[in-house]
């Protein structure tokens, strides 16, 4: 669980406009975290959405749960809860099954979206020198989507079969 600002720059078929993202995390103790999330649309020159998450972790379950409020340009205020359960299929970590869920309110609390999936995610370190890869096949349960995630370094590309895709660049 590490701390520290991450910064990247966001392209999707959805937006299609370059976004600038940045994360910030700030530790609470050993086992918690203060997540800040902002994006700024390159296109209009403003934030288009910003989040606070506060996520505990559970490393004996490998497992995490996470709340959090969000302002985003389309639909506003609102407020979130997600959580994520790792089932480890290799002792070395490297080949496991992630458990995720996600749920998304208006300022009412009444649900604007909801997500849930389950994926296989292979980590491949030193694919080639200095390249580690990760490679996530997986299933939106509620919207019965398959999607795939190919992670190099600092480059991400999600893909899903309806042919959403995005792609990003950690600076």
């Amino acid at each position: 669980m590490g701390s520290g600002m991450e910064t990247s720059l966001r392209y999707s078929s959805q937006f299609k406009t370059l976004r600038i993202h940045a994360k910030e995390k700030l530790r609470l103790d050993s086992k918690t975290l203060l997540q800040a999330h902002a994006e700024i649309e390159t296109g209009v020159g403003r934030p288009s959405f910003l989040c606070m998450t506060i996520r505990r972790f559970y490393p004996d379950l490998s497992a995490s749960l996470g709340v959090g409020l969000e302002f985003n340009k389309h639909d506003k205020f609102g407020y979130n809860i997600r959580g994520k359960k790792l089932v480890a299929l290799a002792s070395n970590g490297v080949l496991g099954i992630n458990v995720k869920g996600r749920c998304d309110t208006d300022k009412d609390f009444k649900q604007r979206k909801a997500k849930g999936a389950v994926e296989l995610a292979w980590s491949i370190l030193d694919f080639q020198k200095d390249q580690d890869v990760r490679i996530k096949v997986g299933y939106e349960l509620l919207e019965k989507v398959p999607y795939f995630q190919i992670r190099e370094n600092n480059w991400t590309l999600n893909a899903d079969i309806n042919g959403k895709w995005n792609v990003r660049f950690d600076l």
